[in-house]
């Protein structure tokens, strides 16, 4: 019978093949994964039906010491109750005792929202004229202008991108998505694939941005080139690539996008993951609202105090 670890390793092949989960899910479950097995391993435990409710309640007091974020624990929970439902499909187990987890309670924030002048101040930092600034411009304006997720952005290929038309298309496994794309970004675009993409490849390859080496570029190389940039912007919010997808999306629903249109632009597979837009919009509507009220309120002090300086 297969080891506590090949049945991981199975329920991992098992997602990425017929359940066709994300690359970023299929690693996060394996790094999740491996951390129970080293844990059930020092308890000499690799018999999956070895496994007690003990064994679970012992790693989950580890999970919950403080260690981790509750997001983390809460994907520690689901991974482990997916592999036990697998196991127990297969016959591997005879329970699935994963059954009495319960994920932690988990406080929605609000996604960061960039500021029009934020924006623009990162942006900013990419002017110039060497290779790395005019292709990192063109990566940043097409962000900004379709909020594509950051991996689909460094998969992009030449052939994805229509700057006659201005369009880009987002190949996915659910089906393919149309997004067009702003006059910044199509410039953008356009002086980065005359010269400087030619300048920057190495070996022959379809993909539309590449790094400086000439290879496909990381998500992990991005996430580094946006932290630099928004420091040297002087922005103060935690931004991640991710930011510049909410910052789209939250634009959209101020200039009047549906929840369904927004679903459909982001790929969003569940309209859910899409509401959380509305309340950004509700709480910038109120921000909004208190602004007015106070510039208003400060106009008509100002107002009497002049009438009054004329009596």
């Amino acid at each position: 019978m297969e080891n506590l670890r090949e049945q991981t390793q199975a329920y991992l092949t098992y997602q990425k093949n017929v359940r066709r989960a994300s690359e970023n899910t299929i690693q996060s479950y394996e790094r999740d994964l491996r951390r129970f097995c080293e844990m059930m391993e020092k308890q000499g435990v690799n018999d999956p039906s070895r496994v007690t409710p003990w064994s679970l309640s012992e790693y989950l007091d580890h999970l919950n010491s403080g260690e981790f974020k509750a997001t983390t624990v809460s994907r520690n929970i689901a991974a482990l109750k997916g592999l036990f439902h697998f196991m127990a499909r297969r016959g591997v187990i005879h329970e699935d005792i994963t059954t009495m987890l319960k994920p932690p309670k988990i406080e929605k924030k609000l996604p960061v929202i960039l500021s029009a002048e934020e924006v623009s101040a990162l942006l900013a930092q990419t002017d110039g004229n060497s290779k790395k600034a005019i292709r990192d411009k063109a990566m940043l304006e097409l962000m900004c202008s379709t909020g594509l997720r950051v991996s689909e952005l460094i998969e992009l290929k030449v052939s994805d991108v229509n700057v006659t038309m201005g369009y880009v298309v987002c190949r996915e496994k659910s089906g393919d998505r149309m997004i067009s794309f702003g006059e910044e970004a199509n410039a953008a675009l356009r002086r980065y694939l005359g010269d400087t993409r030619e300048d920057m490849i190495g070996e022959p390859t379809d993909l539309l941005f590449v790094n400086v080496s000439g290879s496909s570029m990381s998500r992990q190389g991005f996430w580094k080139l946006i932290k630099s940039y928004a420091k040297k912007a002087g922005i103060k919010k935690d931004i991640t690539p991710h930011t510049f997808r909410h910052t789209f999306a939250a634009n959209q629903m101020q200039d009047g996008a549906g929840l369904k249109e927004l679903q459909e632009t982001l790929g969003h597979s569940d309209i859910s993951s899409t509401q959380v837009y509305r309340k950004v919009k509700e709480e910038q509507d109120a921000e909004i609202k208190a602004k007015r009220a106070a510039d208003r309120e400060a106009w008509l002090k100002l107002v009497e105090e002049n009438a009054n300086a004329d009596l």
